[in-house]
């Protein structure tokens, strides 16, 4: 027997939608109203007040992704009742979204107003896009964006907020669960191998990614480039736990 084979027998049985379907029943003729193939006046104001959205994507095969996009309320443009305009910001360059649009231009998005308990939800298609007269309403803090996502509306619907209410998310008492957690630069430390001071890690995640290469064993030769700050390279540096971020 392969590895393949014990791992296949220790999974769940998976349940077909025709069982899916007949445990849950048929959904009521009024939520299947709310969805709609244009933004009307309650969708573009949800969106004009929306500082973060996740944008679903998935390859050519199916893979999918999901990645976070926020900015101040209002990033996301309304450029007509059928089309919308995501600006893209400096991040870590994988380009993930990018590269499974080209393959699969289905795309879908959930935006989220702080302490508002549902959700709008919008499935289209998308490409990204150049334009300068599009970017020209992307700019901010002066600063332009250097391609923006085009989304062609297919759907759009308000979710209901039984997710946001079960988890409790905008109860100010959740928040304590991140003390819960190592810092993201302790995370990516231990997981790259990175020798690196978990807190000069943490400076970078905040700046917008951390690219880490190592062409020697570790300790050797380590290399790390700070984002947005010109190439700064730390070689065969070893940081104490705790010390501050350089500068």
């Amino acid at each position: 027997m392969t590895s393949t084979d014990r791992v296949s027998e220790t999974r769940p049985r998976r349940v077909s939608f025709e069982e899916v379907r007949a445990r849950l029943g048929e959904p009521e003729a009024l939520i299947k109203a709310k969805v709609h193939d244009r933004i009307d006046r309650h969708f573009r104001r949800f969106i004009a007040h929306s500082p973060f959205l996740a944008m679903a994507t998935s390859d050519a095969t199916g893979l999918p992704d999901c990645s976070p996009r926020g900015d101040y309320p209002g990033f996301v443009k309304v450029l007509d009742e059928r089309t919308l305009a995501i600006p893209d910001r400096p991040g870590n360059k994988l380009a993930d979204s990018f590269r499974n649009l080209a393959e699969n231009d289905g795309i879908g998005l959930m935006f989220v107003v702080p302490g508002v308990r549902e959700v709008l939800r919008v499935n289209g298609r998308a490409y990204p896009t150049d334009e300068p007269a599009v970017l020209a309403r992307m700019q901010t803090e002066g600063k332009d964006a250097e391609l923006a996502l085009v989304v062609e509306v297919a759907e759009v619907f308000f979710h209901c907020g039984r997710a946001l209410i079960r988890s409790r998310l905008w109860d100010p008492a959740s928040q304590a669960l991140a003390e819960e957690l190592p810092s993201a630069g302790e995370m990516a430390a231990e997981q790259m191998g990175a020798d690196v001071d978990p807190a000069v890690l943490e400076n970078m995640l905040a700046r917008g990614g951390v690219h880490v290469e190592r062409a020697e064993p570790r300790g050797v030769s380590d290399t790390v480039w700070l984002p947005r700050r010109g190439l700064r390279q730390l070689r065969g540096r070893r940081h104490r736990r705790g010390a501050g971020a350089s500068r």
